[in-house]
């Protein structure tokens, strides 16, 4: 089995925000059983700035919120981090590679292909490749966000089986564990909806970037990829191998989809935020039902919000339902002086608002 395993800082790191060599070695030994048993093994680690805070003089009560000061620390521990986990994964015989990825590597063809190469030549060498984003030289209006989103993306890429997103809870909980003790473990999820997103809430630790929300997403970006998904605590023992051989309640399972989207879909879909709504009409939504089928400036009733040409955009049908999402062609101001006229009416070319290759339909 091939097997992406996510461990975000709150796992990493102790109560004073340092690396917690200790949690690294517990999940370099798992992992390490997985390799013997034949299983290839990716590692998605965070923990870039709380190992390069101490080498700086910082605690976590100073660390900067500045984005520059903060890539600046990402810089500097990066290769701290990668030292741990070496340092871990080298009492087990075992290798580790650094691979840094930004989102140019998913949404252009030819450095997806790279990656993926890269990526399946360490596996063949018997390396287990250390990912984390590019931190160092992020562009704030075209970064990840959270290594959540970069592992189902890399699941994706790798053609995996499996996504481990490890973390300091057992899973999505049936309420808030802080403040309903009665709360009891989601073992296994169909299919998310809005009632799931809604339990998983908003940050986790102040340590971590992304909390259960963050990884019910990253879930989700998985089952839409043919990826099963397992979200459990780091600290449980043998967990890896319980998620791997499907052990109940080893954590909240994710099943996978039967249909598997392109990893461009992927990113448009999930990956993007939206920055506007394009209201189209019944015809409309019906024949981008069918599939294959551009969004023509005939089928669109109503443009929400401001965005500009190549941003991502929502599709709502005429009861305000999202029933899509994809790249807008042109401006919300162009559009709004298209809606409704034929392709015959506009400018060559003029007519198509939403590339088939750039739509996405959502249930």
């Amino acid at each position: 089995m091939r097997v992406v395993v996510k461990i975000g800082s709150s796992s990493l790191t102790d109560e004073s925000g340092g690396i917690d060599t200790a949690a690294v070695a517990k999940v370099a030994a798992e992992l390490a059983s997985l390799r013997t048993a034949g299983d290839d093994v990716v590692v998605v680690s965070s923990g870039a700035v709380a190992s390069g805070l101490p080498a700086l003089g910082l605690d976590a009560a100073q660390r900067p919120r500045d984005a520059r000061t903060l890539q600046a620390i990402s810089a500097v521990g990066q290769a701290r981090l990668v030292q741990t986990w070496n340092a871990a994964l080298s009492s087990h015989s075992l290798v580790a590679g650094q691979v840094l990825l930004s989102p140019l590597d998913f949404m252009v063809r030819s450095q997806y292909l790279q990656a993926r190469g890269t990526l399946e030549r360490l596996l063949e060498l018997g390396v287990v490749p250390v990912i984390n984003e590019n931190d160092a030289v992020a562009d704030d209006e075209l970064r990840f966000g959270d290594n959540d989103r970069i592992a189902a993306l890399v699941a994706h890429l790798i053609r995996a089986e499996l996504l481990v997103l490890l973390t300091d809870t057992a899973g999505l909980m049936d309420a808030d564990p802080r403040s309903s003790p009665e709360a009891s473990l989601i073992e296994e999820i169909v299919q998310i909806d809005q009632q799931l997103e809604s339990l998983a809430g908003g940050a986790g630790t102040p340590r971590g970037s992304g909390g259960m929300a963050s990884k019910l997403a990253a879930a989700k970006m998985a089952s839409w990829s043919g990826v099963r998904a397992v979200i459990a605590a780091a600290g449980r023992p043998d967990v890896l191998r319980d998620a791997v051989g499907g052990v109940a309640g080893v954590g909240t399972v994710v099943q996978a989809r039967d249909r598997r989207l392109s990893a461009r879909k992927l990113w448009i879909a999930f990956a993007l935020p939206s920055e506007g709504g394009v209201v189209i009409d019944a015809g409309a939504v019906r024949a981008l039902a069918l599939g294959g089928r551009s969004l023509l400036a005939a089928g669109v009733t109503g443009v929400r919000g401001t965005f500009d040409a190549e941003q991502a955009v929502e599709l709502l049908d005429p009861t305000g339902r999202v029933v899509a999402k994809g790249l807008s062609r042109v401006a919300a101001a162009t559009l709004r002086t298209m809606a409704g006229r034929r392709s015959d009416e506009l400018s060559e070319g003029e007519g198509e608002v939403v590339h088939a290759d750039d739509l996405v339909m959502l249930p």
